[in-house]
């Protein structure tokens, strides 16, 4: 009986459990990063049908504004969806959450928001809205900037 309990001690310490959550955020990581390369490819192939059956459909030189800024954001979707791969690379490298890419990722996400912003369907509150979360997501940045290069300076 006594082999039995220290068999299961040994099996649930910290050691051993930290060793397979560390294995279980492995595969989730990678199973994310499979299945966000799947999703950049289609986006991308999204964005090529796209532009052929614009282009086929419009004479060469003209693009409709509304046409125009529905394939800029299909622009930023794949680079925010770059982004997102690049913090998942990032976690499986150093196995850490990399802050100054995610607040990256966000400004991007906003800044396509605000690329195809129609200010004819939003109140006054959500345009304030997303006015703080740039003000605020900017700030940020900049703050993890300076401690990062203060860091670096220091070492």
């Amino acid at each position: 009986m006594k082999k039995i309990f220290r068999r299961l001690r040994r099996i649930l310490s910290d050691e051993n459990f930290l060793h397979f959550s560390h294995l279980f955020e492995n595969i989730i990581a990678k199973t994310l990063s499979i299945t966000l390369q799947a999703l950049i490819l289609i986006i991308v192939l999204d964005l090529i049908i796209f532009l052929i059956v614009d282009i086929s459909k419009t004479s060469i030189g003209y693009f409709e504004k509304t046409k125009l800024i529905e394939l800029f954001g299909l622009f930023l979707n794949i680079l925010i969806a770059l982004e997102l791969l690049e913090n998942i690379t990032g976690y499986l490298k150093k196995h850490v959450v990399q802050v100054e890419l995610v607040v990256v990722t966000a400004l991007i996400a906003v800044a396509r928001k605000i690329i195809i912003f129609d200010l004819s369907k939003y109140s006054s509150n959500e345009i304030i809205g997303l006015g703080v979360a740039i003000i605020a997501l900017s700030t940020s940045y900049w703050l993890i900037k300076n401690i990062n290069r203060n860091e670096i300076d220091n070492k």
